[in-house]
C-alpha cells in the first residue's frame, strides 16, 4: 500500500479594500456610549463598524459566502440585525464580548431579505423579502410570530405601528405600488392603499404622516388618525347586518392623502430616512442629491400658518381685493406649514444609502454610502430660525452643509483589476480603474496610493522600489513605491497592454498586448533631471526586442530556465518561441476559445494553461504534449499561477471560486472560500506562504498557509456532505397535507430536519432502554456523550438543544405515530423537569394544534389530554405566582427606595404605563356601551 500524499491547508485570513458594498443600507451604531461616531457598514458577507473619527474598523460581523443585503440596529443600540441572499437573519450582540458569534440565526425567506425593522422597543422584528412576504420575529424569543402573505411583488419597507392604536400593526409597501396594513393577531390585511401608480420603494412614518416614496418625483402624504367617533355605531351595523362600505368596521385607522412632497432629485425615490426624534426626513433618488425636510411641531406650525395668512393677506390688500377673497383663504394646517424643505446636499458620486441623526445643537448629520466604494459623514443645521437668512443669498447656501468624515483611502473607488506581491512577500499592489495601492500585508493597511488611468496588469520591479503598470491605453508605467509617483511614461503599445512578465534573470521584462506584438525590455539606471543638486538614478527600460504575431495577444510568460518563451493568443493557441532568437518552438492547440492565462512551473517541465472555455491544461514543455484536460470552473478561468518550488498551482474563475491544483496528479486539492460574483486575478507570494485575489465585490481577499494537514479523500468526503446537506431530504415544499393553510414563521433547513431526526432517535434508544427492564441496562453512547443518566433527562436534554427557530419545523415533521408517543411521554416530563415547563407547554400546544383533529377523533388520548390539561395549568399558575410575587416584591422595594430617596425612579415607564391602563379602561368601557346596545 502506498503512502497517502498529504498538503498543508490553506485558509482564509480576512478582506480588505472593501469600505461598504451598495447592496444593502448603511445605519448609526453605538459603542462605548458615542453616538454618530460608530457606523455599521455592509462588506459583500461582513458587516463592518466603522469608527468615522479614526478611520478605521471597529468591529467586523462574519459570516460566510452570503452577501448582506439588509441590516438594522436596534433602538437600544444593544443589538444589530443582519439579513442575507439566501433569507436568512442573524442578530449579533454588540455589547458582548464574543460580539463575533451571531445569538441566534433564522431562516426566515426564500429569497434575499430586503428590509429589517425594529419595533420601539427592539423587543420584535420584521423583515420583509423578495419572496413579497413579511415575518414578524420575537427578539426575545428568537423565534418567528407571524407570517404575512398578500403583496404580489418584492417588499421594499415596513414598519411597526405603535403610535396611534393599541393593537399590533405593520404597515408595509411593495413594487406591487401597494400599502398594505397588516393586523399581527389574525395575521390579515385589512387596509389596502392604491392610489400609487409605480412601485413604492420607500415609506417614513412621522407623529401621525406616513410619507410614501413611488417611481415618480412626487412623494405621496398620508394622515393617519385613529377611528373613534363611530365606532359603536359601525359596530352595530355589522352585528345588524347591514351592508358595510369601505372596510370601516374592520379598520382601527382612517387614512386620507393630504398631499405631495415634490423631489428636486431625478429618478424613483431610492430611500426615505427619519431620524430617531422624527423631526427631520431625508431622502434620495438615483443620482447624487440627498433632500431634508424639517418637521414642525405644533407651535411652529401654527406660527408659519399665521405669517403665511399675514403675507396673503398683505398681497390682497396691495391688489385691493381683500374682501372678496378673505374667506378664500384657508385657515387650516396646510402640508406646507408642517413640513419645512432644507438645504439639500450634493455628494460627489451616486448615492447607494443614507442614515440620519439630529443631535443636540440641532445639528444633522447624514451618513451616505457611495456607489464607488466609499462613506462620507455630512452635517447641516436643521432648524427654522438658522435657515431663514441664508435662503436668501445665494452665495451662502452650502454654507451649513459640512463635509465631516470620508473613508476613501481604505479601498479603490473601482473594481480592482490586477494584484502582485512584492518580491520580499511583505506588500501588496492592487490596480484599478482610478488608482494604484499599496498594501501592508499583516496590517491590510493602505500604505500609498497614486492615481492613475485604467491598470490592466502590474508586476513589482527586483528591489521593489519600483512597479510596472500596464495600461488600458497602451501605455507601461514605471512607478516609484516610496514616492508614490509615476516616474516614467513609456508608449509601449498602440491598444490594450494585457500581460507583463519579468525575465528570470531579472534583468528586464517582457509585455504582450492587443497591437499583436510581443516586447522584450531591458531595466537600466537613468541619472533623473531634477531641480536638486544630488544626483539621483531612477530606473526606465529600453526597448530590445518586438516579436510581431497576427493575432491579439492575451498573456506572455517566459520559463524560468531563460530558454521558452509562451504567448496565448485570440485564436485559442499557445506558441512557444525560443527566447533569444523567437524561433517558433511549439503550438499548443486543444482550448475552444481563447487562453486568458498561464504560467510554467519553476522547473520548466510543465505549463499550465487556463482558458475562457471553463478548462485549465496541463502539458508537457519539452514535446508539447497535453497531459491533462481539467474541466476547473463553472465559467472563464481568469487568473492561474504556480506555488514556487512545486508543482501546485492556483487558479480562479468568473464563477467566483479560487481552487487549488495539483500538476502532478492533476487532482483539486482544495476550494477556497472565494469572492461573491466575479474573481479577477490571483497572486501568489514569492515564499508560497500567501495568496490575494480580488474581484467583482470589491474585495481583496488574502489567504495564508497553515500546518494543518490535509487529505484530498477527507476533503472530497467533506464537499459531497456539505453538498448533500444543501438538499432537504424531505423536499422544497412547505406545505402540510391536513393543513393547507397553515403559514409558519420559519422555513424549512437541513437543521430542522436533523432536529426532527434527534427527536426519533431519542424516542427509540428510550424505548430500548426501558425494555430491557431492572437489570441496570448499559447506557446508550449518546446519553454518555449528553450527560444524562435516564430517557427523561435524555428526550429533555433533546428538545433544549433543538434551536427555537427550528422547533416548530421540527415538529411538524414528525409522523404522527411519533407524535403520540411523544405525548404519551410529556406528564412525566412536566412531573419531574418543573424547570423546562415553558419549552413543554410550547411543544404540548403546537402538537395540538397541529394534529387536532387526529387525536380529538382517537378516544384513547382523552384521559392523556386531560392530565396534560391539569399538570400544564398548575405548573403555569405555579410560574405565574412566582413572577407575580416577585414583581410585587420588587416595586415594594421600588416604593421604599423612592420614600427614602425622595426621587421617582423609571419615571418615564411609569408614565406610559398609567397613560397604557388608561386607554385599556377606555376602550373596555366603550366594549360595555356596545354590548348593552
Amino acid at each position: 500500500m502506498g503512502l497517502t500524499k498529504q498538503y498543508l491547508a490553506y485558509r482564509a485570513i480576512d478582506s480588505f479594500n472593501i469600505i461598504a458594498s451598495g447592496r444593502a443600507n448603511v445605519n448609526f451604531a453605538v459603542l462605548e456610549k458615542s453616538e454618530g461616531r460608530f457606523a455599521a457598514a455592509p462588506a459583500a458577507e461582513n458587516v463592518i463598524i466603522w469608527d468615522l473619527r479614526m478611520g478605521d474598523r471597529k468591529l467586523t460581523l462574519r459570516r460566510e459566502k452570503q452577501e448582506v443585503t439588509a441590516l438594522r440596529v436596534s433602538p437600544d443600540h444593544l443589538h444589530i440585525a443582519v439579513g442575507y441572499a439566501d433569507g436568512v437573519v442573524q442578530i449579533f450582540d454588540l455589547s458582548s464580548r464574543t460580539y463575533y458569534d451571531a445569538i441566534c440565526s433564522l431562516a426566515l425567506h426564500k429569497n434575499a431579505v430586503s428590509v429589517l425593522r425594529y419595533d420601539a422597543h427592539g423587543m420584535r422584528l420584521v423583515s420583509g423579502g423578495l419572496d413579497t412576504e413579511l415575518v414578524v420575529v420575537d427578539v426575545v424569543e428568537q423565534a418567528g410570530r407571524q407570517r404575512l402573505s398578500g403583496h404580489n411583488a418584492a417588499v421594499t419597507d415596513a414598519h411597526f405601528l405603535q403610535r396611534l392604536v393599541e393593537q399590533d400593526i405593520v404597515v408595509s409597501c411593495s413594487k406591487d405600488t401597494q400599502i398594505k396594513f397588516w393586523n399581527l393577531e389574525t395575521q390579515f390585511c385589512f387596509k389596502t392603499i392604491v392610489d400609487n401608480r409605480t412601485e413604492i420603494w420607500g415609506l417614513a412614518l412621522i407623529n401621525d404622516l406616513m410619507v410614501a416614496g413611488a417611481g415618480e418625483s412626487g412623494m405621496n402624504v398620508y394622515r393617519l388618525r385613529k377611528r373613534e367617533g363611530n365606532a359603536a355605531q359601525s359596530l352595530e351595523k355589522a352585528v345588524e347586518g347591514l351592508a358595510i362600505d369601505d372596510e370601516d368596521t374592520i379598520s382601527p385607522l382612517s387614512v386620507s392623502n393630504c398631499g405631495t412632497i415634490q423631489r428636486a432629485g431625478k429618478g424613483r425615490t431610492v430611500n426615505l430616512v427619519v431620524d430617531p426624534n422624527e423631526r427631520v426626513l431625508s431622502c434620495h433618488g438615483t443620482n447624487d442629491l440627498i433632500e431634508n425636510f424639517y418637521i414642525c411641531n405644533a407651535e411652529e406650525a401654527k406660527q408659519r400658518l399665521a405669517k403665511r395668512l399675514k403675507k396673503a393677506r398683505k398681497k390682497m390688500q396691495e391688489g385691493g381685493e381683500q374682501e372678496e377673497n378673505e374667506e378664500h383663504l384657508s385657515k387650516e394646517l396646510s402640508l406646507s406649514d408642517e413640513i419645512k424643505r432644507l438645504e439639500s446636499i450634493k455628494t460627489r458620486q451616486k448615492i447607494k444609502s443614507i442614515d440620519v441623526l439630529l443631535g443636540q445643537n440641532q445639528e444633522l448629520r447624514v451618513l451616505v454610502s457611495l456607489s464607488n466604494n466609499s462613506m462620507s459623514l455630512y452635517s447641516l443645521e436643521a432648524s427654522l430660525k438658522s435657515r431663514k437668512p441664508k435662503a436668501k443669498s445665494s452665495e451662502s447656501t452650502d454654507s451649513s452643509v459640512k463635509l465631516l468624515r470620508s473613508l476613501t483611502r481604505l479601498g479603490h473607488q473601482s473594481e480592482v483589476r490586477s494584484v502582485c506581491f512584492s518580491n520580499d512577500s511583505l506588500a501588496i499592489g492592487s490596480g484599478a480603474g482610478d488608482s494604484f495601492k499599496f498594501w501592508d500585508r499583516d496590517a491590510m493597511q493602505c500604505l500609498r496610493t497614486m492615481p492613475t488611468d485604467y491598470i490592466l496588469c502590474s508586476r513589482f520591479v527586483p528591489g521593489d522600489r519600483y512597479v510596472l503598470l500596464g495600461m488600458k491605453s497602451g501605455k507601461l508605467l514605471i512607478a516609484d513605491v516610496g514616492a508614490a509617483d509615476i516616474v516614467e511614461e513609456i508608449p509601449a503599445h498602440e491598444s490594450e497592454l494585457w500581460s507583463i512578465a519579468l525575465l528570470p534573470d531579472q534583468k528586464g521584462c517582457v509585455t504582450g498586448s492587443s497591437d499583436t506584438t510581443v516586447k522584450i525590455w531591458t531595466f537600466e539606471l537613468i541619472d533623473s533631471e531634477g531641480e536638486s543638486h544630488t544626483q539621483t538614478k531612477v530606473l526606465s527600460l529600453l526597448h530590445k526586442n518586438t516579436l510581431k504575431l497576427e493575432e491579439t495577444v492575451l498573456c506572455v510568460v517566459v520559463s524560468p530556465d531563460m530558454k521558452y518563451l509562451a504567448v496565448g493568443l485570440l485564436d485559442a493557441t499557445v506558441k512557444i518561441f525560443f527566447l533569444d532568437t523567437f524561433k517558433f518552438y511549439l503550438s499548443l492547440y486543444g482550448h475552444k476559445l481563447p487562453v486568458l492565462c498561464m504560467d510554467i512551473s519553476y522547473d520548466s517541465q510543465i505549463i499550465a494553461t487556463g482558458s475562457a472555455d471553463r478548462n485549465i491544461k496541463i502539458w508537457g514543455l519539452n514535446f508539447g504534449d497535453c497531459h491533462r484536460s481539467i474541466f476547473a470552473h463553472d465559467d472563464s478561468v481568469m487568473s492561474l499561477q504556480f506555488i514556487p518550488k512545486t508543482h501546485m498551482f492556483f487558479s480562479c474563475g468568473k464563477d467566483g471560486k479560487v481552487k487549488q491544483w495539483d500538476g502532478d496528479s492533476f487532482e483539486k486539492i482544495q476550494t477556497l472560500p472565494g469572492h461573491i460574483g466575479e474573481a479577477h486575478c490571483l497572486s501568489v507570494s514569492p515564499n508560497g506562504r500567501y495568496l490575494v485575489t480580488c474581484g467583482s465585490d470589491r474585495t481583496l481577499r488574502m489567504y495564508e498557509r497553515t500546518e494543518e494537514t490535509i487529505v484530498l479523500k477527507d476533503v472530497q468526503e467533506e464537499e459531497r456532505e456539505q453538498m448533500e446537506n444543501e438538499k432537504l431530504a424531505t423536499g422544497e415544499d412547505n406545505s402540510v397535507p391536513l393543513l393547507p393553510g397553515l403559514k409558519l414563521p420559519s422555513r424549512k433547513t437541513v437543521g430542522s430536519e436533523q432536529a426532527a431526526e434527534s427527536i426519533m432517535e431519542c424516542l427509540e434508544i428510550s424505548k430500548q432502554y426501558e425494555l430491557e427492564g431492572d437489570e441496570k441496562p448499559e447506557l446508550h453512547p449518546l446519553m454518555i456523550a449528553l450527560q444524562v443518566k435516564n430517557p427523561i433527562d435524555f428526550l429533555v436534554t433533546t428538545l433544549v438543544r433543538i434551536r427555537t427557530s427550528d422547533m416548530e419545523e421540527a415538529l411538524l415533521l414528525l409522523p404522527f405515530s411519533i407524535v403520540c408517543e411523544l405525548l404519551e411521554r410529556l406528564p412525566a416530563l412536566i412531573t419531574q423537569r418543573p424547570d423546562e415547563v415553558e419549552l413543554l407547554c410550547r411543544v404540548t400546544v403546537f402538537l395540538f394544534k397541529v394534529h387536532m383533529k387526529p387525536i380529538a377523533t382517537a378516544k384513547s388520548m382523552k384521559p392523556l389530554l386531560l392530565k396534560l390539561l391539569e399538570l400544564l395549568k398548575r405548573d403555569v399558575q405555579q410560574l405565574r405566582d412566582i413572577m407575580g410575587y416577585n414583581l410585587h416584591a420588587l416595586s415594594l422595594l421600588q416604593t421604599e427606595v423612592e420614600q427614602r430617596e425622595g426621587v421617582q425612579l423609571f419615571r418615564d415607564a411609569t408614565l406610559a404605563r398609567r397613560k397604557q391602563e388608561k386607554k385599556r379602561r377606555a376602550a373596555s368601557k366603550r366594549r360595555l356601551q356596545i354590548q348593552m346596545v
